[in-house]
């Protein structure tokens, strides 16, 4: 299975067939059963599904949630198709990262003040820190969490500039907005300014928005928030990919071809610095 050297860009073409191939995108290894399962808590009111937005009883309807997922994220539009093979369609990915590139650069052309975190640092710690490095060198204020924060009965650390839950010495897969607010709280308390942009996914992508501040979220076919939070503009892109493939290096070339379309491909340096 073919990965592209580290930092060389591929053709959107090629990019397509790289998502499809290591299921990032295309035949994806959520079955349908868990989308619809997820679409239906969702609209029947169960907040872990929300992901830190507001939705109210706007999406009560789980065929409307369908039908917004098979729209910006490219799952079967069939409401009778209730089990098997479910899809993310890979142009609306390359789609959505092009929209996420626009973020980035307008953030690297204005200095912006840009906070990174994930919920699933184990597959997209690397990618959101190689996002970090490059805005850091474009002349971007990388945003520190404040020391001490915790959340959850955990603690958030970050590792170059990414922002991520941490209990019992490990690292945690998260859907909680609660360590994002967290830290938009404590920037508050320090009398920092909050960020002008977040980087993120889950309930981080989500608490963020809801909080009104521009952010770009990652999202599997299984968390419809972000999708629904995106088509009511309160968050400003939901880009739809697998989000825990088997090798996190299988990203490296999305990436690589997000700095690229950003105009971001020749920075990198230490987001501590």
């Amino acid at each position: 299975m073919p990965i592209f050297a580290t930092g060389a860009a591929p053709t959107r073409s090629e990019l397509i067939d790289h998502l499809v191939r290591t299921r990032i995108a295309g035949d994806v290894a959520t079955p349908r059963e868990n989308n619809l399962s997820h679409y239906r808590k969702l609209a029947n009111g169960d907040r872990h599904y929300w992901l830190g937005l507001e939705l109210g009883d706007r999406w009560a309807d789980e065929q409307d949630v369908l039908a917004v997922m098979a729209e910006r994220c490219g799952v079967v539009d069939d409401p009778d198709f209730r089990t098997g093979q479910d899809t993310i369609d890979p142009e609306l990915t390359v789609g959505a990262l092009d929209r996420a590139a626009a973020e980035l650069r307008k953030a690297a052309e204005g200095g912006q003040r840009v906070l990174f975190a994930t919920g699933h640092p184990g597959a997209l710690l690397d990618m959101h820190g190689a996002l970090a490095s490059a805005l850091h060198s474009a002349g971007c204020d990388i945003v520190r969490v404040p020391l001490g924060t915790y959340a959850d009965d955990g603690v958030i650390v970050q590792f170059g500039g990414v922002a991520a839950y941490e209990r019992g010495a490990s690292l945690w897969h998260t859907h909680s907005p609660k360590p994002m607010r967290e830290v938009l709280d404590g920037l508050v308390r320090t009398e920092q300014p909050l960020p002008d942009l977040v980087v993120a996914d889950h309930g981080w992508a989500g608490c963020a928005a809801q909080r009104g501040i521009p952010a770009v979220g990652f999202a599997d076919c299984n968390d419809p928030a972000l999708f629904l939070g995106e088509a009511e503009d309160t968050l400003s892109v939901a880009v739809p990919l697998d989000d825990h493939v088997v090798d996190p290096r299988f990203y490296e070339p999305m990436t690589a071809y997000l700095l690229e379309a950003a105009g971001l491909s020749g920075f990198n340096g230490d987001v501590t610095a």
